[in-house]
């Protein structure tokens, strides 16, 4: 079962909720009800949290959305087909790999 503190002990013993959170996250109540709960930034670099607190270049996220939005109409339209997982990071390897040796060429 995850750890609990009440707002008021982790404002009290703030570097003991640190040190907790650290081993594992930790739920803050108040008035008996949960409020929050606390990540250790371990933790948190495997959520979608960095995503979301990152900068991004301007227009980013119209970007991003149009590139996945075209692709999910060729797959919806049968024009391409999806990748298992190990073949997708396979092909994306030699594709880096290619880019390298060129660069290194150059």
């Amino acid at each position: 079962m995850m750890k609990a503190m009440t707002a008021r002990e982790a404002k009290n013993r703030f570097g003991e909720f640190l040190d907790m959170a650290r081993r594992e996250p930790v739920i803050v109540t108040k008035n008996d009800r949960p409020v929050g709960i606390f990540i250790s930034i371990e933790d948190a670099v495997d959520t979608l949290i960095p995503e979301r607190f990152m900068e991004k270049e301007a227009g980013y996220d119209a970007w991003l959305n149009a590139k996945v939005g075209a692709t999910l109409a060729r797959v919806d339209a049968g024009e391409t087909g999806l990748f298992e997982q190990t073949d997708a990071m396979a092909s994306l390897r030699a594709r880096i790999a290619a880019i390298s040796s060129r660069g290194n060429r150059e």
